[in-house]
């Protein structure tokens, strides 16, 4: 559960606040003014997650703190995804192709010449 704090949020500002999948955070007042937004953390992917709290919001593989960033790395420096596998145990063979999938996807948009 990832856990945010911020200061009195106005009215029209509250839908600025929900979460990817529809799901409203829960707020709770907590000293005075001040509101704690509690979001759970998001899969916006198979096996990659994101978690305001870990890495910097960065994308990660399952939850751990192994970002998508860092098998790409690995990989574009030449090691072989057996490699990659010994470098980072707890990984498997599914995280990298997850990896790469979500990187493709990342990169796939059209650009519109005006």
């Amino acid at each position: 559960m990832v856990v945010a704090a911020v200061e009195a949020v106005p009215a029209r500002l509250s839908a600025a606040f929900s979460h990817d999948a529809g799901e409203q955070p829960k707020a709770s007042m907590a000293m005075g003014r001040s509101f704690i937004f509690e979001y759970p953390m998001t899969t916006i992917a198979e096996r990659i997650t994101i978690d305001p709290q870990q890495c910097g919001g960065r994308p990660c593989i399952r939850g751990m703190r192994i970002r998508v960033t860092d098998i790409l790395d690995l990989l574009a420096s030449g090691l072989s995804r057996e490699s990659v596998l010994k470098e980072l145990p707890d990984l498997e063979k599914e995280d990298i192709d997850a990896a790469l999938r979500f990187a493709s996807q990342r990169l796939d948009h059209p650009i519109l010449a005006a």
